[in-house]
């Protein structure tokens, strides 16, 4: 049987997508951040929902989408803000700020 080579992780970051700073590194870095941000989002709008003892379904209903498109939103994909706004309104979300940095804060509704 033949030895596995492990190396460190780091390294193969550096491997596979280049060193950082490296314009397909900085992409890959941009992609991971994202993808992070997203699932944060959708474990929030399942803590949300659960809490107040929703299914999927029930709450597909309460802003017109299937059971579906809840879970895919729980699982972090394709959420745009107004979506956002029409889950966390209907979970009793009253209000929402995006914080853009120094650009400031933004309502969200």
């Amino acid at each position: 049987m033949a030895k596995m080579k492990l190396i460190p992780f780091e390294q193969a970051l550096d491997e596979h997508f280049g060193k950082v700073g490296t314009p397909r590194r900085d992409e890959f870095e941009k992609s991971v951040a994202a993808s992070i941000h997203a699932y944060k989002l959708g474990e929030a709008i399942k803590k949300a929902r659960l809490q107040q003892n929703l299914t999927q379904e029930e709450l597909g209903e309460r802003i017109g989408v299937q059971r579906a498109q809840i879970s895919r939103l729980e699982k972090g994909y394709s959420i745009s803000i107004p979506t956002m706004s029409r889950v966390f309104q209907a979970l009793g979300v009253a209000t929402a700020t995006l914080d853009l940095g120094s650009a400031g804060k933004v309502a969200l509704w």
